[in-house]
């Protein structure tokens, strides 16, 4: 039961660095352009130079 001295408090504060974390990415607008990042992996460069 002395364990549970330690892990509750520990528990609850990687919770709020959680929450706080996702809080901070909501401000930051990490989530308005979802549909960009899928379409940005099958767009081809053709500005990217070959040493070849």
């Amino acid at each position: 039961m002395n364990v549970l001295i330690i892990l509750v408090p520990v528990s609850l504060i990687l919770a709020c660095l959680g929450l706080a974390g996702f809080l901070w990415t909501l401000r930051h607008r990490q989530y308005e352009d979802l549909d960009g990042d899928a379409w940005r992996i099958l767009v081809e460069d053709d500005h990217i130079d070959k040493d070849d």
